[in-house]
């Protein structure tokens, strides 16, 4: 297993895969861990989650390096990530006790009746490479605090960040099989999702995996959430301030360098206003310092792997052949690495790449409608729904609006983000459960009903299922 400097494909090191053997013993030792760590106070897991969000900000210039070398993040972006992780440590840590105490409910008289939220045993969280620490700590923080032990099959091209997160809550006083990772390939995790230790699956990545891991846990009968691919809507309508929502679609189309699940993808503008907010919009994409990842100020880097790079060059071109007008952007750039600058195109075919697929890079595709009704049409004609994002200067009216977008989350002025207080998730094929706030991390808890009743005193109740 190989990580590669996308910036200058230079070999950054090479690690060993784990073999058969490997995995049978972690999967071991997660069981092993699972019942004294699932009887351990709620108070002794906080402490230790807040330990772990301690030494991401003690070592966060290491680690912010380290996802930069490996995956070409913007330095000044991990920095932002590394700090959203000791955040969602310090969220758990504050707030898991009273997410998980008992919630009683009323019944009879002479009954005590409540919910125990019980942890289920080992969870496999499957983590993609474009938030390498992020996604892992959103699993990690609620779950191992809930009483889960956790098993990470990182991506292939970040074994640096999956075994420094290792290391972080092996040094923050986890015991021995609560947090391990497995560095091996995709080929692998079926036998993994299929073995009788493991209780249940996260995965965050595409569709075509989602699909795959839900066919598997499915079939074992094993709880799993899902939070795969997008192709967000940005909607301007004709009264919102062009300005700020100009300045923000460039930030939302190319976080990450363009490679994120919930970046804005679809720019959808009403007629009124489309020619103004076009110019405006392309005028902050060119502005985008692009550079090396490692200097701070660098806005764009290069995409994660070569492979990427070129798919989505394959999306804009054929594009622009069916029809797309090439604002900016749209070939790679002639340097080292694997960069693609950021790319507009203007009134796409409903038939091409960048109307029907998800582009994970900084290629922007920006839509014209007559009016509001037109708008939420386009948005929601996508199979993903992760996210959307509405300008208006009518606050009311985007309230309504976002109500009728089909996804998981609607922001009304402000792009797309996951925050450690909000639940996050999609619909259709974006996926299904949540994750963060109570709702994530109920997501890994049996909610046993309790029911006791007070002895010679029960109440006559209907005897059905």
């Amino acid at each position: 297993m190989k990580s590669t400097n996308p910036a200058t494909d230079e070999v950054i090191e090479t690690y060993d895969d784990h073999t058969a053997d490997d995995v049978d013993s972690i999967l071991e030792d997660a069981v092993s861990a699972s019942e004294s760590w699932a009887e351990t106070d709620i108070t002794e897991r906080q402490q230790l989650l807040e330990n772990a969000g301690e030494i991401l900000r003690d070592r966060q210039d290491e680690y912010a390096e380290l996802m930069s070398r490996e995956m070409g993040k913007p330095i000044d972006e991990s920095y932002a990530e590394l700090e959203k992780c000791a955040w969602v440590c310090d969220f758990y840590a504050e707030r898991a006790g009273e997410f998980l105490s008992d919630r009683a409910i009323g019944s009879e008289p002479n009954a005590k009746t409540f919910v125990s939220y019980e942890p289920l045993g080992a969870v496999l969280a499957v983590m993609p490479w474009n938030f390498p620490f992020w996604q892992v700590f959103r699993f990690a923080a609620p779950h191992l605090t809930s009483g889960n032990v956790g098993l990470l099959k990182h991506a292939s091209n970040v074994p640096g960040c999956a075994l420094a997160i290792e290391e972080i809550f092996r040094e923050a006083g986890y015991p021995e099989g609560v947090f391990s990772t497995l560095l091996v390939g995709s080929d692998t995790i079926e036998d993994v999702v299929r073995d009788d230790r493991l209780d249940a699956v996260t995965l965050t990545g595409s569709e075509g995996a989602g699909r795959a891991i839900a066919e598997q846990a499915g079939s074992e009968l094993k709880k799993h959430v899902l939070e795969l691919g997008g192709s967000d809507p940005f909607v301007v309508l004709e009264d919102a301030d062009l300005d700020a929502a100009a300045e923000t679609a460039a930030t939302a189309r190319t976080i990450n360098s363009g490679q994120s699940c919930i970046a804005a993808k679809r720019f959808i503008v009403a007629d009124e206003v489309f020619d103004e907010f076009l110019e405006r919009f392309v005028s902050e994409m060119e502005g985008l310092e692009i550079g090396d990842p490692l200097e701070s100020g660098t806005e764009i880097g290069p995409q994660a792997r070569e492979d990427l790079m070129e798919g989505v060059h394959e999306q804009v071109e054929a594009s622009v052949e069916a029809g797309a007008s090439l604002e900016c952007g749209g070939e790679p750039l002639d340097r080292d690495g694997w960069y693609y600058p950021p790319t507009v195109l203007a009134e796409p075919p409903m038939d091409s790449p960048a109307a029907e697929e998800e582009v994970f890079g900084p290629a922007a595709a920006v839509f014209r409608v007559a009016d509001e009704e037109e708008a939420i049409e386009l948005a929601n004609d996508s199979h993903y729904g992760l996210g959307g994002s509405i300008w208006t200067a009518d606050l009311d009216r985007g309230e309504r609006i976002a109500r009728e977008i089909e996804a998981g989350c609607v922001f009304v002025n402000e792009l797309v983000k996951s925050d450690p207080r909000l639940p996050f998730g999609g619909v259709k094929a974006s996926g299904y459960g949540r994750e963060l706030a109570r709702e994530g991390i109920h997501e890994f808890v049996n909610r046993k009903t309790i029911w006791v009743q007070s002895a010679g005193e029960s109440d006559d109740v209907p005897q059905t299922e």
